[in-house]
């Protein structure tokens, strides 16, 4: 049997699909959000936050994470979680891949298995 797995991406403000989605993480007073966004809606971010992170009592705080907006999820390595996993260990499996049936699906695996599909 065939399998044809599609992922589209969309802008968490507009809903529009778009393939040049990056995923920015927001924290306010602790508490923090992850939006999926397309270039133009980033810029609206930027511009409605703009006048509140160019104050002059703004302060910038070191930040839990690289400081840079990730890839779309499910373009790099670190999106994981929105691979469906067991499609990869069972294409793994009948392909002759030793996989686990829990954990971590090992890279080599994940990889041999996007390039099939």
């Amino acid at each position: 049997m065939a399998q044809k797995v599609v992922t589209l991406y969309t802008d968490d403000l507009t809903g529009e699909e778009s393939t040049e989605i990056a995923t920015y993480t927001i924290l306010v007073n602790g508490a923090g959000v992850e939006l999926d966004l397309t270039p133009d809606s980033h810029d609206k971010l930027m511009e409605a936050l703009g006048p509140f992170l160019q104050a002059d009592g703004a302060r910038r705080v070191r930040s839990t994470g690289t400081g840079r907006p990730r890839a779309a999820r499910g373009s790099d390595r670190g999106a994981a979680q929105d691979r469906d996993t067991a499609a990869i260990r069972a294409w793994a499996k009948s392909n002759g891949l030793e996989v686990n049936d829990r954990g971590r699906v090992p890279a080599p695996v994940i990889d041999a298995y996007e390039k099939a599909h």
